[in-house]
């Protein structure tokens, strides 16, 4: 059921002796994007429309074997640290291909920008594409490379990053650096912020507004290591002073919602915490929970159980289980869209959040710890717990040094607070597949077991850790990943 086609597989699919005028030719002139209204429509497709969550969740050390369940291969073969075969929904190849169409809309929209007559009406799309070009990536250099290190970036290998439309079948792509991609995504994102008008959007939850690029910028210098910028960026979205009122409110409102209403405002546009959602065809909602490789009774514990707070995990009360192990906190729910009015089949969606309110908030306390500014990363941590723990109460839950010294066991106060950050996002994004982002930046190891008692470990070095190029890429030139 792949319909997301990358321009090498489009080759095999023409006659290139037709391409040519195929190619010249529009095959209908409401094609033509010849006005800042086309434009916004077309950047409605600029968004990676598959879904990573499944296999960065599988990946990560969230999981374990129940023995029993479903053996989706998206799942299954990254909890065994294997390549995945499998092209259809949810899987790396799928995620590449979605990324790069988003791309391909992206520079579409860009050169429909640059040559109108008016080019200063397209600005704000113009800086939407550019955003969206730079996030998607991204997100295909943090996969399917090694991660940033400024000691190898110049040297490792990156990810193609297209920066015009496709007008010829066949094309090779050049594997550049990371650290070219890196500079190429900075500049598209420096230059694309201050275009951003968010009052051009009906929607705006659905697009690159500035307090979603600014999140994205947070995470995008979090990576690189250049922590004051972190801190500048993060510091645009809380602009308004009023942390609290953006972060989820888990140990107060959440409380009180039944399953079915946790999975209708959690990933909804007009929960404030999520600044920037997408669309992503994807199983993940059906298979999350009843998986064989998910979510367990020992992961439970292991995640939501004691915290440097003292206090308890406001999530274990929306935690539910369908059967023993098939445990699930209710956020990223399917929707069917079918494939027409009267059609009997369709395709499966989820609504992912791709920036929170959250994940800046953490973003800002690490930069902020890394920069020796321990009080200000304290501040915002204990502004989390204030919504995540049950019955808060600053005179007993506060997060303090000694605690912070007392529960990890160190006299090195930065180095408990970066744990303490790892720790609560753990908990935070739990079935999100945010977790395997951390395992990359810190090299944490990760160790997966069966229930037979077979032991399978990606060390920090180890090669699998970056996802394999696409079998299919190999068409454009593109060379796959060593193992």
């Amino acid at each position: 059921m792949k319909r997301l086609i990358t321009y090498w597989s489009l080759c095999l699919l023409i006659f290139s002796t037709g391409c040519k005028k195929f190619l010249e030719k529009s095959p209908d002139n409401r094609t033509e994007l010849n006005s800042p209204d086309k434009v916004s429509q077309l950047l409605g497709t600029a968004y990676p429309a598959g879904s990573y969550v499944a296999f960065a969740e599988s990946l990560s050390d969230n999981v374990s074997d129940k023995g029993v369940g479903g053996t989706d291969k998206t799942i299954e073969d990254p909890y065994f640290f294997r390549d995945v075969t499998d092209d259809q929904q949810d899987s790396p190849e799928w995620y590449w291909a979605a990324c790069y169409s988003a791309v391909a809309a992206a520079n579409q929209a860009l050169e429909a920008c640059k040559n109108a007559s008016d080019p200063a009406s397209y600005s704000s799309q113009q800086g939407e594409a550019l955003l969206s070009r730079a996030y998607a990536h991204f997100m295909l250099v943090t996969f399917f490379s090694k991660i940033y290190d400024p000691a190898t970036a110049a040297t490792d290998e990156g990810i193609p990053y297209v920066t015009e439309p496709e007008k010829i079948v066949f094309k090779n792509y050049e594997r550049k650096t990371v650290a070219y991609v890196y500079d190429m995504i900075e500049k598209d994102l420096i230059e694309g912020l201050p275009l951003l008008d968010d009052k051009r959007y009906s929607v705006p939850k659905y697009h690159f507004t500035k307090a979603a690029a600014n999140a994205f910028a947070a995470r995008f210098y979090l990576f690189k290591r250049d922590y004051a910028k972190v801190v500048d960026y993060a510091n645009q979205v809380f602009s308004s002073g009023n942390i609290t009122a953006l972060l989820r409110p888990w140990n107060t409102t959440y409380l009180t919602y039944t399953p079915a209403e946790m999975f209708s405002i959690y990933a909804k546009a007009t929960e404030p915490a999520n600044l920037l959602l997408a669309e992503t065809s994807s199983l993940w909602g059906r298979n999350y929970f009843t998986n064989r490789y998910g979510f367990t009774s020992s992961k439970r514990d292991e995640i939501l159980e004691a915290n440097v707070t003292g206090g308890d995990w406001a999530f274990r009360n929306q935690l539910y289980t369908a059967g023993t192990e098939n445990y699930l906190i209710p956020k990223i729910n399917e929707y069917f869209v079918r494939s027409s009015v009267n059609a009997t089949i369709g395709i499966p969606y989820v609504m992912v959040p791709l920036f929170t309110a959250e994940e800046v908030l953490f973003n800002r306390a690490e930069a902020n710890d890394w920069l020796g500014n321990t009080t200000s990363a304290l501040d915002d941590l204990n502004t989390y717990a204030s919504t995540r723990i049950v019955n808060y109460s600053p005179s007993t839950h506060a997060i303090t040094a000694s605690k912070i010294n007392s529960f990890y066991g160190t006299t090195n106060l930065q180095a408990g607070i970066l744990l303490t950050i790892l720790d609560f996002k753990r908990a935070e994004f739990v079935q999100e597949g945010m977790r395997w982002f951390d395992i990359l930046r810190y090299g944490i190891p990760v160790t997966h077991y069966t229930s037979a008692g077979e032991i399978f470990q990606l060390t920090a070095t180890d090669l699998r850790r970056v996802l394999q190029i696409p079998a299919s890429a190999k068409l454009a030139g593109i060379d796959q990943n060593p193992r």
